[in-house]
C-alpha cells in the first residue's frame, strides 16, 4: 500500500479538501484496508517484564504409572521451556500548517480529524504486516511475527502446524487460522503503558522548512507499542505455499488444505468458536484473491452439487462470512509474493 513521507500538507493538498464555497469535503479513502476492523480481533496482554513478556510453555506431560500395594510411585514432572517475546513501537506525526487551518476556521477540527484518520489507518496496516511478516532477525526494531515462528515445515513443534499446499518459487500466499487469547496468540505491550493506538494533541508547534525557515503547525502524535506472543503453537494453523496462479486457475484444492489446517487446531476441541466474548476466539485471515477463490469454489455447480462451504454468520452484531463457524477476515497485508516454505 502506498505511503507518503511528506510531513505537512501543501496548499494544493488543502484545496483538494474543500469545495468552491470553502466547505470541507469528506475524502474518499481509496487506500484504506480493512486492517482497523481486524485489530478488533486482537487480544491484548500487558508484558510481565518491562518491554518483553516471558512465558513458561509446557512442552511435555509428566509420566504416570499403574501402582501396586507396598510399591513406590515413580517420580516425574512436566517439561517446560521459557520463551521471551519483545515489543517494538510505531510512530507517526501529523502536522498541518496553521495558515491553512485559519483559512477554513469553520472546518478546523474536521480537517485535522480527517488527516488523523489516515495516520491511524497507516499504522493499522503496518501492524498487520508486522503480525504476519516482521522478524527481529532482519531488523532489531521489529517484534517477531507469525511468519518467523511458522517458517519451516517439520513433524513436531510449530512446523507441524503448517499445511504445505505445494507451491514453489516466490508467487505464493497463505491462509492463517489463529486463536486469540492467553493460551493462543496475544498482542503484548510494555508494562505500565496503555494498549492500542494512542493519539496525543501536541498543539501549536514551531517547525522549520527545507530551507531552515520557521513556520507554525498544529501537531498530533500517534504511537503504539506492540509485540506478539503465542502460548501454545497448537492454537495456530497455517496453509502455506499456495501457488497464486494455480489458485486463480482453480486447480488448488483450497478447501482440502483448509480442512487439514482446521484439524491441526487444538482449539476446535476445547473452545467455543462462535462466541467471540469467550476466551479462545478463532479467526481466519487471507487476502482478497484467496477469498475470491474460496467463494468461487463454494459456488454450487449443476444439480448434483449441494455443498455449502462458506456461510454467513452473526458475530457481535455484525454479519460475517464464516468457514465451520470461524469468521473469515480479509486483509491486504497477506502478500501474493511469499517464497516457498520448506
Amino acid at each position: 500500500m502506498a505511503t507518503l513521507t511528506q510531513s505537512t500538507q501543501s496548499m494544493i493538498d488543502q484545496y483538494k479538501n474543500v469545495d468552491g464555497m470553502g466547505r470541507y469535503i469528506d475524502v474518499i479513502e481509496t487506500l484504506n484496508d480493512t486492517s482497523q476492523n481486524i485489530l478488533d480481533d486482537w487480544s491484548w496482554m500487558e508484558c510481565n517484564s518491562g518491554t518483553k513478556h516471558t512465558r513458561s510453555i509446557r512442552t511435555g506431560l509428566p509420566s504416570v504409572s499403574w501402582g501396586m500395594l507396598y510399591a513406590g510411585i515413580p517420580q516425574s514432572k512436566s517439561a517446560k521451556q521459557t520463551v521471551d517475546d519483545t515489543t517494538g513501537f510505531v510512530e507517526g506525526l501529523s502536522q498541518v500548517d496553521t495558515r491553512q487551518l485559519d483559512l477554513y476556521a469553520d472546518n478546523r477540527s474536521a480537517i485535522r480529524s480527517a488527516e488523523g484518520r489516515t495516520f491511524v489507518e497507516s499504522m493499522a496496516q503496518e501492524l498487520m504486516t508486522a503480525m504476519f511478516y516482521h522478524d527481529p532477525a532482519s531488523n532489531p526494531k521489529y517484534p517477531k511475527g507469525l511468519g518467523a515462528r511458522f517458517g519451516a515445515i517439520s513433524t513436531s513443534g510449530a512446523g507441524a502446524q503448517i499445511i504445505d499446499a505445494g507451491g514453489t518459487g516466490s508467487d505464493n500466499t497463505s491462509i492463517w487460522i489463529i486463536e486469540w487469547g492467553f493460551d493462543g496468540m496475544s498482542v503484548i505491550y510494555p508494562k505500565g503503558t496503555p494498549s492500542g493506538i494512542q493519539r496525543e494533541n501536541m498543539g501549536r508547534q514551531r517547525v522549520l522548512d527545507a530551507s531552515g525557515n520557521p513556520y507554525y503547525v498544529e501537531e498530533e502524535l500517534f504511537r503504539t507499542h506492540v509485540g506478539f506472543s503465542i502460548g501454545d503453537w497448537q492454537r495456530v494453523a497455517v496453509v502455506r505455499n499456495i501457488d497464486v496462479s494455480d489458485m486463480q486457475a482453480g486447480s488448488v484444492d483450497l478447501y482440502g488444505f483448509l480442512r487439514k489446517a482446521y484439524y491441526k487446531l487444538k482449539s476446535r476441541r476445547v473452545t467455543k468458536i462462535m462466541d467471540q466474548s469467550s476466551p479462545g476466539r478463532l479467526a481466519i485471515y487471507c487476502n482478497r484473491d484467496v477469498l475470491e477463490a474460496l467463494d468461487a469454489l463454494a459456488t454450487n455447480q449443476g444439480t448434483t452439487d449441494n455443498l455449502t462451504r462458506l456461510r454467513w454468520g452473526e458475530i457481535q452484531g455484525q454479519e460475517v462470512l464464516t468457514y465451520r463457524g470461524i469468521p473469515i477476515r480479509e486483509t491486504d497485508a497477506i502478500l501474493n509474493t511469499e517464497s516457498q516454505v520448506t
